[in-house]
């Protein structure tokens, strides 16, 4: 079992809702640049990769300094793109898929998920969540839910409010686009029986649920907002303008 920690950024040019999304700029350098500086700080990693099908994507990654993979355009699922990457790279035990359309993902939190993970070799994924805070709304279907037990492990992912409040006293937490996987887990997971619950919420991590894996859940205190569409990229901007970064 080995210890070595790959970390990989699936970046996909073709997006139903914001097409091109990993080179919208933000600033003077494209949304992937972005997200793969931020997750290069961390010292989880031995090893990061962009993976992409787009040609566009792959050479801006190469020049910046980046290390890219071109991989199939075929893959219907990112977890699919992930397990091409990961046989390209056999030597890795754990593999951290951190979202290309997270520009601002803090160090903290990848640590956070990729601690939890080596510290529980026996559980298939980590994950993470942060509280929702007062200007969200639950009700938002792109903001997908989790609840998880006292032991950090998920019960549940949803895009419905869970749990269901009706008195607005309920504390939600949103999940946040990162997984660690134990890799002969990741090998294994198209081989796993097909999930309703991954079909009914078009949620890829129910999956594992449904068939019985474990999935840690580190809870962060904050997250930066990741970007599902173009409002959300004006939004990053702005926060990044504040910080001084653009």
């Amino acid at each position: 079992m080995s210890d070595q920690i790959l970390g990989v950024i699936p970046a996909r040019y073709a997006s139903t809702r914001f097409p091109g999304k990993p080179l919208a700029l933000i600033g003077t350098k494209p949304m992937i640049q972005w997200t793969y500086t931020h997750a290069s700080k961390s010292k989880s990693f031995h090893r990061l990769v962009v993976a992409t099908d787009d040609k566009r994507i792959h050479d801006i990654v190469l020049g910046f300094g980046g290390e890219s993979v071109l991989t199939s355009p075929d893959h219907p699922t990112g977890t699919d793109r992930i397990i091409e990457v990961a046989e390209t790279f056999p030597n890795y035990g754990i593999i951290v898929n951190i979202q290309g359309d997270e520009p601002g993902m803090e160090t903290d939190l990848i640590d956070g998920v990729v601690n939890l993970k080596t510290k529980h070799r026996n559980w298939e994924m980590t994950t993470a969540a942060v509280p929702f805070s007062p200007t969200e709304d639950p009700k938002d279907p792109n903001k997908v839910k989790v609840v998880f037990d006292r032991n950090a492990r998920a019960n549940y992912f949803s895009r419905s409010p869970i749990p269901a409040s009706f008195k607005g006293d309920a504390k939600y937490h949103r999940h946040l686009g990162i997984y660690a996987y134990e890799r002969d887990f990741l090998m294994s997971y198209n081989q796993l029986p097909p999930s309703d619950w991954e079909t009914f919420e078009s949620l890829e991590q129910l999956r594992a649920l449904q068939n019985g894996g474990t999935i840690g859940v580190f809870l962060a205190e904050k997250a930066n907002l990741g970007v599902d569409s173009p409002a959300d990229l004006e939004v990053v901007k702005r926060e990044f303008q504040e910080k001084g970064l653009i």
